[in-house]
């Protein structure tokens, strides 16, 4: 695999630490405008950054979600009155390369404090098919691996890397640490409880990664097949293969040719599921596993918490997509 990493720069430390911190049980579920709360105003650009700002910022801090609950996170436009919380508020965290409507509408914003989630780990190359592109080429729709313009007309463009980081327990703890120094360089007076949260959020994620880790152990295969490749980070990192039917972006279609690989991957390694997400439609994934007389489950991205969401927060479905992929794998 090529990998690119992107490593921290200095100017982005010191971009990053001018910020401070909320509490997501107030603005996750709705658009609370931002500004004039009494506390360090944050506009989050989705769940991942939004779940960060709650348990790092606790009771100092408010959040805004840019993205609603439901909502898939790369089809987001901004609105009017988004771009005028933005305006408000004294600080953005986002991740940028997911969501080009964001990172157009922060990057033209006057807020003082951009925070760069990307900025504060290393971005890495994963393809549409991991571990099978350069074996089968272009024809399978590598083409769209780093960018793909969408029905309103933007670039998604993924040359940076995969920004799919917060699937990577140990990538999204080195994120929380990056915040967690910013909130204290930007608000002294509370950095102790700012310190005291990102320990406690990244000993929290440091013990997701151990579950993941003995939980995947003794499987009887390495590959699982997925709607949208979200996953290369938490396959990379505990040595399984991610078959994705579309690329980075969910909106992609697969060739036909594509499909047929898929069904042959399935068939040669063993695969028993088809993952496909809660935000996402099922359809193809279903028509997949219907073709191959594969089973479906979820595999949740975690890119938003809904009703259909398996658990309320970002560790409760995590530890289910834990046990979604022991019973897919043949983990015991």
């Amino acid at each position: 695999m090529n990998v690119r990493r992107r490593h921290i720069s200095a100017v982005a430390l010191t971009a990053v630490a001018a910020l401070g911190f909320g509490t997501l049980t107030a603005c996750s579920s709705d658009s609370a405008a931002a500004g004039d709360t009494g506390t360090f105003d944050v506009v989050a650009s989705f769940y991942p950054m939004a779940f960060l700002a709650e348990r790092i910022g606790g009771e100092h801090v408010h959040v805004t979600s840019l993205t609603q609950p439901g909502q898939e996170p790369h089809d987001l436009e901004i609105s009017a009155r988004q771009t005028a919380q933005l305006e408000e508020a004294d600080a953005a965290l986002y991740l940028k390369g997911l969501q080009p409507s964001v990172d157009e509408a922060i990057g033209q914003s006057p807020i003082a404090t951009k925070i760069d989630a990307a900025e504060l780990t290393a971005l890495e190359e994963h393809g549409t098919e991991a571990g099978h592109g350069e074996e089968h080429g272009d024809e399978h729709g590598h083409e769209d691996e780093h960018a793909h313009e969408d029905e309103h007309g933007h670039d998604h463009d993924h040359e940076g890397g995969d920004p799919h980081i917060w699937l990577d327990p140990v990538k999204y703890a080195e994120v929380a640490e990056g915040v967690g120094k910013a909130f204290q360089k930007a608000d002294p007076d509370h950095a102790a409880d700012y310190r005291k949260n990102t320990a406690t959020l990244v000993k929290d994620l440091e013990a997701l990664d151990e579950k993941f880790r003995t939980g995947l152990a003794n499987r009887t295969t390495d590959v699982f097949v997925t709607s949208h490749a979200a996953f290369g980070y938490l396959a990379e990192r505990y040595g399984l293969t991610e078959e994705a039917i579309s690329g980075l972006d969910p909106d992609t279609e697969p060739s036909g040719a594509r499909v047929k690989e898929l069904q042959k991957i399935a068939k040669d390694d063993g695969v028993t599921t088809v993952f496909y997400e809660t935000l996402v439609s099922d359809k193809t994934a279903k028509t997949l596993a219907g073709d191959t007389g594969l089973k479906t489950d979820v595999l949740d991205p975690v890119e938003g918490i809904t009703d259909h969401s398996r658990g309320e927060d970002y560790f409760q479905v995590m530890e289910a997509n834990i046990t979604a992929l022991r019973t897919a794998l043949g983990a015991r």
